[in-house]
């Protein structure tokens, strides 16, 4: 990780855009302080195609209705 002062980030800006465009990271100093990283953009992550399971999953026509009284009991307590 190279560490550059503002002012010579500033001159060498397009260069430095280039190294972190190969995968390096790059510390921006302030007075001998770190204050800003420039860093590489991560690989963007595939987009979500919907559909795929289409067929291959189902719901049971009573997946929404109210749990037997003992499976209720074992997950809420007695008296519940």
């Amino acid at each position: 990780m190279d560490q550059f002062n503002v002012a010579e980030a500033k001159a060498r800006f397009s260069e430095l855009i280039d190294e972190a465009a190969k995968g390096k990271t790059i510390v921006i100093a302030k007075s001998g302080t770190p204050v800003a990283k420039i860093v590489p953009l991560e690989a963007e992550q595939r987009k979500i195609k919907f559909g795929l399971m289409k067929g291959q999953i189902w719901i049971a026509d009573d997946f929404d209705a109210p749990l037997p009284d003992d499976l209720l009991t074992a997950f809420t307590g007695p008296g519940k």
